[in-house]
């Protein structure tokens, strides 16, 4: 028993990274109905900049609490300026094509970030520093960080901060105006291009919070760190309905769960056959019985009808 509570508690962080990173992903399509392939890329020059940022102030009796949150702003910032470059140069003159067109240049960008990044930060693996207390706390049998405390928290604090902004915001208002109908409300005062790169920014924040946190909580970071998260991601989105908010954190959670616990109890189910690296197959089962059973999601797709 004590077991299947470690591995809830492990379900819980891998599955609220997962959401922070679908949160983006159905931000996006909500309003454009774009699936951002390279999103989990994003993650990843997230992370390999908070490294960069922390190793050069590894000599600087900085805190380490304090070297995390620089190193969280230098990666939003720099996920901001690269989110926002791609959607202007890549998505955005594409807007009016067949929809293909924008999926393969979403899979195109994906491959370019990887090599751009292959390329300045080289391909071997690199340690996280270790920057928050290592020392577990106990709860009566399982143990969780103080790293996946703060996942925990950061992502309970997002979602309801995103939830604000959308349903009692002038951006939130502007947001779901374009997302329903950009030429009626670009009559309406609304600047469609505007909303739509305050959206890709914003995906972008989430998904460079998401890379920091994973790159905590492994203490490894590389050039190919987001495809397996941005695939994961995307799955989570679809999982719980893409275009719904609370949907991508359901469907993050859901997932992480059944991972983390497929992992825990797989190699008994099978004998010692599989082992706990072979955790995905009940992740994709379990998003193809749900997507056979309710094919828009757990909670629904909330995609605005466009006139």
């Amino acid at each position: 028993m004590e077991t299947f509570f470690q591995q809830i508690i492990n379900g819980l962080v891998l599955g609220s990274m997962y959401a922070l990173v679908a949160l983006g992903y159905t931000m996006v399509y909500g309003i454009i109905n774009l699936i951002n392939f390279a999103h989990g890329e994003v993650l990843m020059v997230g992370a390999l900049t908070s490294w960069t940022v922390v190793t050069l102030l590894a000599d600087s009796g900085l805190p380490g609490w304090l070297m995390m949150l620089i190193s969280l702003i230098a990666a939003i910032i720099v996920c901001a300026a690269l989110n926002f470059t791609i959607e202007k140069l890549a998505y955005r003159p594409l807007r009016s094509a067949p929809r293909l067109a924008p999926l393969i240049t979403a899979m195109g960008m994906s491959l370019l970030l990887q090599t751009i990044a292959m390329i300045i930060w080289k391909p071997n693996p690199k340690p996280y520093p270790l920057l928050l207390p290592t020392d577990p706390i106990d709860l009566g049998g399982p143990v969780i960080s103080v790293t996946q405390c703060l996942i925990l928290g950061l992502t309970a604090v997002i979602l309801a901060s995103l939830m604000y902004l959308v349903n009692r915001t002038k951006l939130g208002r502007a947001m779901r105006a374009t997302a329903e109908n950009p030429r009626v409300a670009a009559l309406m005062g609304v600047r469609p291009d505007m909303v739509i790169s305050a959206t890709f920014i914003i995906g972008a924040a989430l998904a460079a919070v998401a890379g920091v946190m994973w790159a905590a909580n492994y203490g490894t970071v590389q050039h190919s760190m987001g495809f397996l998260p941005g695939l994961k991601a995307f799955t989570a989105a679809v999982l719980g309905g893409i275009g719904n908010l609370a949907g991508a954190v359901v469907g993050g959670i859901l997932l992480g769960l059944v991972e983390a616990i497929g992992a825990g109890y797989l190699g008994d189910l099978t004998g010692g056959v599989l082992g706990s690296h072979y955790a995905d197959i009940f992740a994709f089962v379990a998003l193809i019985l749900v997507l056979t059973l309710r094919p828009a999601g757990l909670l629904g797709e909330r995609v605005a009808d466009r006139a």
